[in-house]
């Protein structure tokens, strides 16, 4: 077993593995780097074509391992947008040019042709129209990667997520790689946290649990888990609950601080001040699956927001596409996030906004020149950076 991480090496710890997934490959350092991307959007001439579409609530890191299965509270399953800490009321292109940048990154480590992203780029404008047309229709046939996914999500139980979160279903948090110490503050601050009536509350929403259920930390632990977010306070609690009949039940209840968003909010608009606040509302308007089991709080005067994991809660995870494979992917996951964006939206609201789409397409392929020179030029910036990435890594290490 890994030796555990002491508090006092935490910051030296995470700061090394946070290059070191990013080094692995092109596409982690797509998925790792949000800040790069919104760099590029703010300085490049291409980006000053991007039309400014309504604001609304987006991701912000709207990228492939961002989407997938997401129980809600009675435990119903939806592919939605998983991770919302980037989230901002904001310009909803911004999404599609870095999913559109995910996408064929992934294509690329997959060793896919160019025509196959040229592909993939054209399939996600027609996803994410179709959800502007009917937020309500489901997207059609699901490709093998999220199908997959779904498959083993529904199977899940209990059991599942303990062996694979914490290593057991014993009541215990096992401390070595993935979860570290707490500092006797650490530990009194989520004791104090749960004894608060709200997040009591929001623990016992979820499947029917009993309200008069007691509510009890049984271990704590500080979880090294995500990429870029690491290096901010991150904690697994694991909770349990008796019932007035003497019935007993567990739960793994992620806490995660809340940081500034890199991405640009739109003018004028108003979001709450509170970033832990911030990312609940973005995740209630955008995956109501998940918003709905969201609490923002405060924890060692950081901003934080709670959510119990529940077992079917899996990322899309692609280790390799096919070229019919990628396409599919494309179409289907740009129609999850264009309902996301689209509930959002009144009808003329999302008619204006497919009529925006529509008006950019070019000739030579069937997507707005926007989109498609967007990506084709942060492939090129974030190969480039990668490669650099790699090679201070290697040399620090």
């Amino acid at each position: 077993m890994a030796k555990p991480v002491d508090v006092t090496e935490r910051q030296a710890v995470l700061d090394r593995l946070r290059a070191l997934k990013m080094a692995r490959s092109a596409h982690a350092y797509v998925r790792g780097n949000t800040a790069k991307f919104y760099a590029w959007l703010a300085g490049s001439r291409i980006a000053r074509r991007v039309p400014g579409g309504p604001a609304i609530w987006i991701c912000g890191d709207c990228h492939l391992g961002n989407l997938g299965p997401l129980a809600d509270a009675e435990g119903h399953v939806d592919i939605q947008i998983r991770d919302l800490d980037q989230s901002v009321i904001g310009n909803p292109a911004h999404d599609l040019i870095r999913l559109g940048l995910s996408l064929a990154s992934a294509a690329r480590g997959s060793d896919l042709p160019g025509v196959t992203t040229a592909h993939m780029i054209e399939q996600m404008i027609h996803g994410y129209e179709a959800a502007l047309l009917d937020p309500e229709e489901r997207s059609g046939e699901e490709p093998n990667v999220v199908r997959a996914v779904r498959r083993r999500a529904l199977g899940r139980r209990w059991r599942h997520l303990a062996a694979e979160r914490i290593g057991d279903v014993e009541p215990q948090i096992p401390l070595g790689k993935k979860f570290w110490k707490l500092s006797a503050e650490e530990r009194g601050a989520i004791e104090l946290l749960f004894d608060q009536d709200e997040v009591r509350a929001m623990v016992l929403r979820l499947n029917g649990r009993d309200d008069a259920s007691a509510v009890r930390v049984i271990d704590a632990a500080y979880w090294r888990k995500g990429c870029s977010s690491l290096g901010a306070l991150r904690y697994a609690v694991l909770v349990g609950m008796k019932d007035t009949s003497g019935g007993r039940q567990m739960a793994l209840v992620d806490l995660k601080e809340a940081l500034p968003s890199v991405a640009p909010a739109a003018p004028g608009s108003t979001m709450p001040a509170d970033d832990g606040a911030r990312v609940v509302a973005g995740a209630r308007a955008l995956s109501p699956n998940l918003g709905e089991r969201m609490l923002a709080a405060r924890l060692l005067d950081r901003s934080i927001f709670l959510r119990e994991l529940m077992p079917q809660d899996l990322k899309l995870e692609v280790d390799q596409f096919s070229s019919d494979q990628a396409v599919m992917a494309a179409r289907y996951l740009a129609h999850v996030v264009g309902r996301a964006h689209a509930r959002q939206m009144d009808d003329e609201s999302r008619r204006q906004w497919r009529r925006d789409l529509r008006g950019q397409h070019r000739n030579a392929i069937d997507a707005p020149s926007w989109l498609w020179r967007s990506v084709v030029d942060l492939m090129a910036a974030h190969e480039g950076a990668y490669l650099d990435h790699c090679r201070r890594y290697a040399l620090a290490a």
